[in-house]
C-alpha cells in the first residue's frame, strides 16, 4: 500500500520539478534572457510589459505562443524577434503562460 504521505510529497517534487512550473528557468535554458527581462527593456520589451499589454487579450496565449516560435516584427519597434525553433509547442505555451502572469 502506498502512504498517502510520500505519494503527496512525490507529487509536489514532481510539479516544482516539472518544466511547466520552471519558467524561470526554462526562459534562462531557452536564451530568451539574451534579449528580455521581467522588469525592463533591453532588446525586446520586458515581460511584465507583454503582460500588461495582452493582460484582457483572451487569444493573447495563442497568439504569443506561436510568435515565440514563428518569429515576428512590428509588435514592440522595429527590432524583429528571430523565429525560437528550439522551443517546442508546448515550451512555448508555458513561457507565455508565465510572461503573461508577470503584472
Amino acid at each position: 500500500m502506498i502512504d498517502a504521505r510520500h505519494l503527496g510529497a512525490t507529487a509536489l517534487a514532481l510539479l516544482v520539478c516539472s518544466p511547466a512550473f520552471a519558467s524561470p528557468e526554462l526562459a534562462r535554458s531557452k536564451n530568451c534572457v539574451a534579449c528580455h527581462h521581467v522588469e525592463r527593456k533591453m532588446i525586446g520589451p520586458a515581460y511584465k510589459q507583454i503582460a500588461e499589454r495582452y493582460a484582457k487579450d483572451e487569444t493573447a496565449p495563442g497568439t504569443l505562443s506561436e510568435k515565440v516560435i514563428k518569429g515576428g516584427a512590428g509588435n514592440w519597434g522595429q527590432t524583429p524577434m528571430p523565429p525560437q525553433s528550439n522551443v517546442s509547442p508546448d515550451e512555448a505555451e508555458t513561457l507565455v503562460k508565465w510572461i503573461l502572469s508577470q503584472q
